[in-house]
């Protein structure tokens, strides 16, 4: 299957790209509207998608921030049936090459650090690194994020850092040394199984990331092997 990474070029693929959003988040997770999309698009904002014979199968969504060369990536999405695909992962690339282009050099988002699959595509896949982190960021929620406290960090993902530009050719390096600490494997089954024990693993990971953080170190990789982030 070929499949187009492109920006979105109408306000029929923008429309588009809400009806994504709800799918993949859940009608309760409301979409970002296509009229505000449209306006960001027009002032410098990077919305894209991933097409395969004219369907849309994915979608990223990013903005200037306030610091020149630095953007801020808000929203990426695949439709379940094209999981597997490496889509998301596409769509970074398409993006830092999209960047770079226009000088931005540091890309952030926020994420949340309990996903495994989120975890190794945005600190093992694409190199990112991570500093911050924010309790119940966005309050309660509802759709596939309900359930737990909304406790994100921020990706850090430096464009023409070394480690990024060696995955963007191809490389995929092995785990670096340091502290490990473990995440579930599949905290949605976790939550579905016995959602005492998932909130006590978001907790924990609070913890123990806040205390890395406050004392200098940050993640500096990701073990999909293990579900284990690396601190350094």
């Amino acid at each position: 299957m070929t499949v187009e990474l492109r920006e979105l070029a109408s306000l029929a693929e923008l429309k588009e790209a809400e009806t994504l959003q709800q799918r993949v988040w859940g009608e309760g997770d409301k979409p970002d509207n296509s009229d505000i999309m449209l306006a960001i698009q027009h002032e410098g904002g990077l919305v894209a998608g991933a097409f395969a014979e004219g369907r849309m199968l994915g979608f990223l969504f990013a903005f200037p921030s306030a610091t020149p060369g630095v953007q801020h990536s808000h929203r990426l999405a695949v439709l379940p049936e094209a999981r597997g695909m490496r889509l998301g992962a596409r769509l970074k690339w398409f993006q830092r090459d999209w960047g770079l282009a226009r000088g931005v050099r540091l890309v952030r988002w926020t994420y949340d650090p309990i996903r495994a699959v989120n975890a190794g595509l945005n600190i093992a896949g694409l190199g990112a690194v991570s500093t911050t982190y924010h309790c119940d960021y966005y309050g309660e929620m509802e759709g596939i994020n309900a359930g737990l406290p909304s406790d994100r960090i921020v990706a850090d993902w430096h464009l023409e850092a070394p480690g990024v530009a060696a995955r963007a050719d191809g490389a995929r390096p092995a785990p670096p040394e340091g502290a490990r600490i473990a995440i579930p494997r599949d905290i949605d089954a976790l939550i579905a199984a016995d959602p005492q024990a998932a909130l006590a693993a978001r907790l924990a990971l609070r913890d123990a990331l806040l205390s890395a953080f406050s004392e200098g170190r940050g993640i500096i990789g990701f073990d999909t092997r293990t579900a284990e982030y690396v601190i350094g």
